[in-house]
């Protein structure tokens, strides 16, 4: 951070810009999981496999990588004006997404799709993070929760647009790629760049491995792994456990589903979380934050898949814990990355420690389900808390570095 950023006033409208741009946010990341939300309809009409809707999930991961990873080499993120590659992943995603319905084909179609969907989508929540980081210096950690929070609940959107339109799983996708069109449409043309913005720089490949190099950006990139290892995991196979649980239950008549109902719900308190983590990482320190969130998502993962299935109450209650916890953390690795690299790359480090952290989470996508089938979904669960462990370990090893002044204004 430069002594002129440093000396910076807080911009007056950059709560507006927050709120524009997390809105942008939640509609484009309904796109994420639209599949697994209409998994039962894919599978009764199109005739496709548990396996099948893994390797969707996976598709997705895999592209979103291919995106991300694309920015973090050209550095497109630093050299072209972000809200402009926001806004055309967010056009793309929604094409590919709405195509799943109008387009022929089977399995392969819907995975090419898949795939093209998630190199969209890393073109929008990397350089959204970028964005909102040109507005904040103070509460950057706070304005990055809001944003995860967005993204959490634009990823359970579709749960809840299933439960309502059981029935009609097309209109799932439409209304999903109408909403990512329109959080192109609000990013293009109302949010604006900030003053803690840097002008474009050139190609610079060589930043990628000083991220790499440096003891606290690799540490804050362990960090977030075992963050990841965990998170997507949950998010992909948390709705599968829950029908398990409450069935083909409705609240009312043929609509709201019940297991897709709590689904959403484990989404909203995952946002919730994210902006109370945020809060208290500004006072207490970022290391201090993820450690905790971690111990808690962590210690859920290793009980839930145990309960007794007719303890329906109990698994709601503590699937939320769970979708608290599990995503309090990640705005705030993403925050100290922001605050501890060279502020002419920020996007470049992004969308890199990003690209390796979702290239991370298809192995526990693949296997969760695996594990689930043959021995059952207590043991599934528990392996995802390998994760928390190793970053917990990752962000105490930070915190006593000197490095980590630089976090949160001195709270590390």
């Amino acid at each position: 951070m430069s002594a002129q950023q440093a000396n910076t006033p807080e911009h007056p409208i950059r709560w507006r810009m927050l709120a524009f741009l997390s809105v942008a946010i939640v509609l484009s990341l309904t796109v994420w999981f639209s599949t697994n939300a209409i998994a039962p309809a894919l599978e009764t009409e199109k005739g496709f496999s548990t396996s099948d809707i893994a390797w969707l999930t996976i598709a997705i991961q895999i592209g979103f990588v291919i995106g991300t990873m694309l920015i973090a080499i050209t550095n497109v993120a630093d050299v072209i004006n972000t809200r402009k590659v926001f806004a055309v992943s967010a056009l793309l995603a929604a094409f590919f997404n709405a195509a799943l319905v109008f387009l022929p084909g089977g399995f392969a179609t819907a995975l090419v799709l898949r795939t093209l969907s998630g190199i969209s989508l890393g073109g929008v929540y990397p350089p959204g993070m970028k964005i909102i980081s040109g507005w904040f210096l103070s509460g950057r950690g706070i304005a990055i929760g809001v944003m995860v929070g967005a993204l959490t609940i634009g990823s359970g959107s579709p749960h809840l647009m299933r439960s309502v339109f059981v029935a009609q799983w097309e209109i799932t996708l439409y209304l999903s790629s109408c909403l990512a069109a329109l959080a192109a449409a609000i990013v293009y043309f109302l949010v604006q760049d900030g003053p803690l913005d840097v002008p474009a720089r050139h190609f610079k490949p060589g930043y990628i491995l000083k991220t790499i190099r440096m003891k606290s950006t690799r540490l804050v990139l362990f960090g977030y792994l075992g963050h990841m290892w965990e998170l997507y995991a949950m998010w992909a196979w948390i709705p599968a456990f829950l029908v398990t649980v409450y069935g083909t239950k409705n609240l009312i008549g043929d609509s709201l589903n019940l297991a897709s109902i709590v689904t959403f719900l484990v989404f909203i308190s995952g946002a919730i979380g994210c902006v109370a983590a945020g809060i208290f990482a500004e006072k207490f320190g970022r290391t201090s934050v993820t450690s905790w969130a971690m111990t808690i998502s962590g210690g859920t993962a290793l009980f839930i898949g145990f309960l007794p299935m007719e303890w329906n109450l109990v698994i709601a209650i503590a699937a939320m814990i769970w979708g608290a916890s599990v995503v309090a953390d990640s705005a705030q690795f993403s925050t100290a990355l922001t605050e501890l690299s060279d502020d002419d790359y920020r996007g470049t480090a992004l969308a890199f420690q990003t690209g390796i952290g979702f290239l991370l989470t298809i192995a526990p996508i693949k296997f969760l389900p695996v594990v689930a089938d043959s021995i059952g979904w207590g043991p599934a669960f528990a392996m995802l808390a390998i994760g928390p462990i190793l970053g917990i370990a990752a962000m105490l090893r930070l915190r006593v570095m000197p490095e980590a002044v630089a976090m949160a204004l001195g709270r590390r």
